[in-house]
Formats: C-alpha cells, structure tokens, sequence
C-alpha cells in the first residue's frame, strides 16, 4: 500500500484502525497527534513489524528541534524500541542544514533507534543534493498537480537505489478540491482521491500521504486510490487545472 496516514486534522481513532484493517502501513506523526500515538501504541505491542511509522523534530525559524533528545521523546510516546523514519521537518533553506543537524542525524541514523532519517523540504535542488549524496535514506517533498517541479528538480537526480521518496500536500491544502478564477466555471473539479492518484501515479513516489479528517474521506480516498494510476486524459485534466490553482496562489505558498 502506498498511501500513507498523516492524523493532521484528527480524524478519529476509527478512522486509524480502518486505515490499518485496509493495509495502509505507513503511519505519520507529530508529537501532539494524540488519536494517531494512542492506537500505534496499542496496535504495535503486537505487530510492530507490519508497520512503518514515521515522526520527526522541527525547523523553525528562530529554534531548532535537539533531535536526539526529540527521538527519545517519540520513543517513549510510542512504547517501541525504534521509528522507521526519522524526518527533520521544514528545512527551506541549505543553511538550515546546519553541521550540528548533520551530525545529529547521522549519530541517529547509526544508533540503531532507527531504521532511516529523512528531511521534508520544499528546497527541491537541495533536497536532490542531499539525495545524491547518500545522506538521507528518505526524502518527504510536496508533489502535487499545482507544484510539479520534483519532476524535473529531484525524480531524476535520485541515483538508483536512492532515498525513498514521501509526498505529501496532495490536494494542496485542499486548493486543489476548488476551481480557480482563471477557469471556466461549470467545469470539472479534481476529487482528492484523483489528487492522491496523481502524486501516485509518478514511480518514483513511494508514499503519498494522505490526511482526512473523518472515516467517510478516508473511505473515499482509498477507493479511488486502488483504481490505480490516472489514465492519460485524467493526467492532462490534472496537469491544466494544476496550472490554474498555482497561477492563482503562487505566492501563498
């Protein structure tokens, strides 16, 4: 299953355990998802290794995560003796990288407490480098029909085996799920699930996340997703109206 689990907008507990009775295997979470840590922690006692959990310490502008102390925390939330992937979130720019990072992570990455380190960035060309470098075992990348340029900036520079990739803001902030000033009215609008299946529909995105907010938009969500990849009309009705939202928000991030 390469739809992946963020509990962002709190989408119940039920709607965590209906993603793992329906195979989703790939769970993400910040330290405050209380509904998301409460059912991996019971659910692992049991069955660890059918699970890829995912977490991570933050970027901020004025303060960065100490990420060794982070992970034990995560550690601890869990009851579980290691995470999968261990993101150092929101890294927009090379300097963010710093040496003290670099060597956190990479003391991280040989502890044994993980099973890989990743960064989540919208720094695409940076994101690459580091990719090729051997850094990361995994890198988390926006990737949606209105932000496409991972399809030149990093798809292709990602050396063979490379970093796993993670996308997420499939339906850009839902900006997606809205037509845009620039396009006729009474035309069709992309559903998330199509929005899932675009990012998904690239080979070279291992997970796309995806974060409901209730059990009916989960449900919805897989469905679509298990039709598999878009068909070449989908792709190119995707691709326009893509064009459309990041003309109108472009600056909105």
């Amino acid at each position: 299953m390469r739809l992946g689990l963020a509990a962002t907008y709190r989408p119940g507990r039920q709607t965590i355990h209906k993603a793992i009775d329906e195979g989703v295997n790939y769970f993400f979470y910040f330290g405050i998802d209380t509904q998301m840590i409460a059912v991996l922690r019971d659910v692992l006692k049991s069955r660890r290794e059918r699970f890829i959990v995912a977490t991570g310490g933050y970027n901020y502008l004025w303060w960065q995560s100490d990420l060794l102390r982070v992970l034990h925390r995560r550690l601890k939330q869990l009851g579980t003796d290691y995470i999968d992937v261990f993101h150092f979130l929101g890294v927009t720019r090379p300097e963010h990288f710093t040496p003290r990072v670099r060597d956190q992570l990479q003391s991280i990455r040989e502890s044994g407490l993980v099973r890989g380190v990743s960064i989540s960035s919208h720094n695409r060309k940076f994101a690459a480098e580091l990719g090729r470098q051997g850094a990361l075992d995994a890198l988390m990348i926006r990737y949606n029909a209105a932000h496409r340029g991972a399809e030149e900036d990093i798809f292709p520079h990602l050396p063979e085996p490379g970093p796993a990739v993670v996308s997420y803001t499939a339906t850009r902030w839902r900006r997606l799920l809205r037509r845009p000033k620039a396009l006729p009215a009474g035309g069709r609008v992309p559903t998330a699930g199509m929005c899932y299946r675009f990012a998904l529909s690239n080979p070279r995105v291992n997970v796309c996340l995806c974060a409901p907010s209730n059990l009916r938009q989960f449900e919805a969500n897989l469905a679509e997703v298990r039709k598999g990849p878009l068909d070449q009309a989908d792709m190119e009705f995707m691709r326009a109206f893509g064009d459309g939202v990041y003309r109108q928000y472009k600056y909105f991030m």
